[in-house]
């Protein structure tokens, strides 16, 4: 029997393909109306906002980094200001490869091919959209050689920046210090956004210590880019929207340095090793800073490269070392003016008491034997001769006589044994020797304990002391003052460079020093300008001199000489010498600068230090002095008649 057949029901096909195109078009209708009501919100509820947001997505925010803040000597001379300059800027994000953009660089001679790294690790610290900069102060051959590669390197570009000049070259370059480009260390102390668009930081010295005051305050501007990221000018009510905030310069800073007195320093120097602090002894202004040899800052300014860097670094002179500050030496003689006093403050020894100087001093209960330094014998001696003569015998029994608890008591609130506090960073404090502090350094007890020939080698400024130039210009400044103290400045005042309204700071006075009574530090200061009449430093300011000065030399040994050995200098190699010290202040009955200079392996202190003095006191003094006196007009008149002519 044959299977039933199935007549297809064209009606029911029909029926569904309608409802099913009535669903489909209900649903079209529907996404229809929900797309025409987004577009209703977005482009007639929200225009305004979505208008806004688009003009975001065309302009782009660029920093005006600020003037950097000048800084000026203690006579408005300019020592460090701005000039403009062109250099290589790139912005991550804007490049496709990078170690491909800086190897093209390389090969182009715009970065140095052994600091790729360095600059790649650079440019990832920071955030892909900055422009860093990978190469300052472009020469106009690096600016056209770039120019004719331009397109070869997008996200790269050239831009005319503010960088920082120093008139004045290495001059006071310690003091001044140096600005250089932002380290990955420096981001990680600084904020970002404030440092956006600039591409130097203070790194040594004021630049350093006043970078807050310094920097100023960056501005911004907002300019319209095309698609690539590059700046269009287009003309139309959205231009006229772009904001704009200018800069703020940062501080001028006003500095105590005197610009001649520096120079005098700097160029008494010339082809020596050494320091030179000379401060005001009445507010603490640090006159002159002096540190030998120097650098010239601005290598670090434009970009220095490794194989510069690695020159200083590696120079026998060590010229990237502050030795003013952060050089350690001993004394030698230039402790002799305050132990003499301590002596006379505890009664040890009375001002007109002599004491026999026989070119020797054996140390009681030793078979040790001390020497006159350069073989000297004076004989009598009492502490006024001891000091301008400086007898080594006369202070090797008073110090013996004092001891080492009352030697370090009576120095320490000089100053000695403790940074200064001077307004900039790196300062070292010496080292002031007490028992605890050698029981401290030997843990042996035979090594740790303390020695009459200790003492004997303390009296002289030997053994264990040492000090820095600082220091020691610190404790003349408290010599010269009588007793008076000021913390070391640098910067004495500010500048706001729209204003010109200056701020000068109060000098900051320190705890006074009791040292002796009056007529013992007249005492002092007697045996101290008796150094340059009659003693050590005749030689120099012997001499016709136009200001009396309080000084004291000094000589430090490096190396230690056998007891039954001489110290021959033409013998010794050059860098083995002893150092030479001077100490002094002017004019000695009111004085205006104390000093402290030190020549390393300069031999004798009034042969190399003295004359280095002089230049610096006379460069500051000289000027400030009143003009002599007149003749009385008899005296010129009588100069001015002609000699008589004897009897036949």
């Amino acid at each position: 029997m044959a299977g039933r057949v199935r007549i297809k029901d064209t009606q029911a096909e029909h029926r569904l393909y309608l409802r099913r195109s009535a669903m489909a078009v209900a649903v079209m209708a529907l996404m229809a109306a929900m797309l025409i009501g987004r577009l209703v919100v977005l482009q007639v509820m929200r225009h305004e906002h979505y208008l806004e947001l688009s003009q975001g997505n065309r302009t782009r925010v660029e920093p005006i980094p600020a003037n950097r803040g000048l800084i000026l000597d203690r006579n408005g001379t300019v020592l460090a200001e701005n000039q403009p300059s062109y250099q290589l800027e790139l912005v991550r994000e804007q490049v496709p490869d990078l170690v491909a953009a800086l190897k093209g660089l390389a090969m182009i001679g715009l970065v140095p091919e052994d600091e790729i790294e360095d600059v790649q690790r650079l440019v990832r610290s920071r955030r892909a959209f900055e422009a860093v900069p990978i190469r300052l102060r472009l020469t106009e051959e690096q600016i056209a050689n770039f120019a004719v590669h331009r397109h070869q390197f997008p996200g790269v570009d050239i831009q005319a920046r503010s960088t920082r000049a120093y008139p004045y070259g290495a001059l006071a370059v310690h003091a001044l210090g140096y600005v250089g480009a932002i380290s990955e260390s420096d981001l990680t102390r600084i904020d970002r956004s404030a440092y956006a668009g600039t591409t130097l930081i203070g790194k040594l010295g004021v630049e350093a210590a006043r970078e807050s005051e310094l920097h100023g305050k960056n501005g911004f501007r907002e300019i319209l880019v095309n698609a690539q990221g590059r700046s269009v000018h287009v003309q139309g009510e959205f231009g006229l929207n772009l904001r704009t905030q200018p800069p703020k310069a940062g501080q001028d800073l006003l500095l105590a340095l005197d610009l001649p007195a520096q120079q005098a320093a700097e160029d008494a120097f010339t082809g020596r090793r050494g320091a030179a602090i000379a401060l005001d002894p009445h507010t603490g202004d640090v006159l002159v800073m002096a540190s030998m040899p120097g650098f010239d800052p601005g290598v670090f300014g434009r970009g220095i490269t490794r194989t510069e860097y690695q020159a200083l670094e590696n120079n026998i002179d060590i010229p990237l070392f502050n030795r003013a500050i952060r050089g350690v030496y001993p004394p030698g003689s230039t402790v002799k003016p305050v132990l003499g006093m301590a002596g006379l403050a505890h009664g040890v020894v009375t001002a007109d008491e002599t004491k026999y100087c026989p070119g020797v001093y054996r140390v009681p209960g030793s078979r040790r034997i001390a020497r006159e330094g350069r073989g000297g014998v004076h004989g009598h001696t009492d502490m006024r001769q001891a000091i301008a003569r400086s007898c080594d015998v006369y202070f090797y029994g008073l110090a013996y006589d004092l001891g080492v608890d009352r030697m370090h008591d009576f120095l320490s609130p000089f100053g000695f044994g403790k940074p200064t506090g001077i307004d900039i960073a790196g300062e070292r404090s010496g080292i002031l020797p007490s028992r605890e502090w050698k029981k401290q350094r030997y843990r042996d007890p035979s090594e740790g304990a303390w020695y009459p020939g200790d003492s004997v080698n303390f009296g002289i400024g030997q053994g264990f002391m040492s000090v820095t130039p600082m220091q020691l210009a610190q404790v003349t400044a408290v010599l010269a003052a009588q007793g008076d103290v000021f913390k070391p400045r640098l910067v004495k005042g500010i500048r706001d460079p729209e204003t010109g309204e200056t701020t000068m700071f109060d000098p900051v006075p320190l705890p006074q020093v009791q040292g002796g009574t009056p007529e013992q530090w007249d005492v002092i200061m007697e045996g101290m300008r008796g150094t340059a009449v009659y003693g050590t430093a005749r030689g120099v300011f012997g001499r016709k001199v136009d200001y009396a000065i309080a000084s004291k030399t000094g000589t430090a040994q490096v190396f230690s000489v056998a007891q039954n050995a001489r110290y021959v200098e033409s013998q010794v190699a050059e860098r083995m010498r002893d150092h030479s010290w001077f100490i002094a202040f002017a004019p000695a009955e009111a004085p205006q600068i104390a000093l402290a200079v030190l020549v390393e392996n300069g031999g004798f202190g009034a042969s190399a230090a003295a004359p280095i003095a002089r230049k610096i006191m006379d460069a500051y003094l000289l000027p400030r002095l009143p003009p002599p006196a007149p003749a009385p007009a008899e005296a010129t008149a009588q100069q001015a008649a002609p000699a008589a002519v004897p009897p036949a």
